[in-house]
C-alpha cells in the first residue's frame, strides 16, 4: 500500500527539534513530526504536592493542551476543565517520564512538563513524551549546572510513538488520515534499554492477533530506537 506521504510503511515522519525554544523555562524544545508540531516547555518548581513534602523526593508532571485551530476545525479552549481525553494523555505524559527518572536524587522539587500542540496531524501524544523529555533533560542540566543537584537523576531516555494497521496494512508512526481510519490503533512507550513504559493498543474496527501486536511492536521498537538516538545527538552537550 503506497501511503499518501509516499513513506514506506516502517519508516517515521521526518523529525525537526528546535531546542531552548522558549527563553524562559528552564527546559524547552519545538519538536515536528511531519505536520505535527508540540512546544514542550519544562518548569522547575522548590516544592512538591502535599502528599509528598517531609518524604525527600521530587515529582514529574504534565499539562497538555491544543490550540483552537491545531486542528482542521476550531475546537473550544479548554480554560475551565480539561477533557476526559486531555486528562487521559497528559496522565500518560507523567507517567511516562517520571518511569525514567529517580525522584529521589531530584529532591523535594516538582519539574512540570506542559506540552502545547500548535498543529496536529496524528500522535500528538506520542511527539510530546519524545519532546518533553529532551525538556526535562535541559531543565535537569540547569540544576545541576547551578549545583542544586549534584547528578543527574535521569536514568534512560524515554520515547514514544504510534502504530497501527490501515487497510489491513501494518504501519509505523500514523499521520491523521491514517489514523482516522485504521482498524487496530497502538501507541507505544520504551525506555533506550528496551524496556516497555506503555502500551496502548486498540481493535477499532475488529480484534487482533498476537501475532499482529507482536508485528506491531516489533514496529514500534524500531520507530522509537531512531527517536531515542535523535534524542541522544541533539542532547550529546549534556
Amino acid at each position: 500500500m503506497q501511503r499518501a506521504d509516499g513513506r514506506a510503511y516502517d519508516e517515521i515522519r521526518p523529525i525537526t527539534i528546535t531546542r531552548h525554544f522558549n527563553k524562559y523555562a528552564e527546559g524547552s524544545v519545538l519538536i515536528e513530526a511531519g505536520d505535527t508540531k508540540v512546544v514542550c516547555t519544562a518548569t522547575v518548581e522548590d516544592k512538591v504536592p502535599h502528599f509528598l513534602r517531609g518524604k525527600g523526593q521530587g515529582w514529574i508532571t504534565a499539562e497538555y493542551s491544543m490550540l483552537p485551530r491545531a486542528t482542521g476545525v476550531r475546537n473550544v479552549r479548554e480554560t475551565l476543565r480539561p477533557s476526559g481525553r486531555t486528562m487521559e494523555i497528559q496522565r500518560l505524559i507523567g507517567r511516562a517520564l517520571r518511569s525514567v527518572v529517580d525522584l529521589t536524587a531530584l529532591g523535594e522539587r516538582t519539574i512540570w512538563l506542559d506540552c502545547d500542540v500548535l498543529q496536529a496531524d496524528g500522535g500528538t501524544r506520542t511527539l510530546s513524551i519524545t519532546g518533553a523529555f529532551i525538556a526535562m533533560a535541559d531543565a535537569v542540566k540547569t540544576l545541576i549546572d547551578s549545583k542544586t543537584i549534584e547528578a543527574s537523576p535521569i536514568r534512560s531516555h524515554v520515547a514514544a510513538i504510534s502504530a497501527g494497521i490501515v487497510n489491513g496494512y501494518k504501519m509505523l508512526d500514523l499521520n491523521f488520515e491514517e489514523d482516522s481510519c485504521a482498524q487496530v490503533d497502538m501507541n507505544m512507550v520504551m525506555t533506550d534499554k528496551g524496556q516497555i513504559v506503555e502500551i496502548q493498543g486498540t481493535g477499532e474496527a475488529f480484534p487482533f492477533t498476537r501475532e499482529e501486536l507482536n508485528d506491531l511492536m516489533d514496529l514500534s521498537f524500531k520507530g522509537i530506537s531512531e527517536l531515542i538516538r535523535i534524542q541522544k545527538r541533539i542532547l550529546e552537550d549534556i
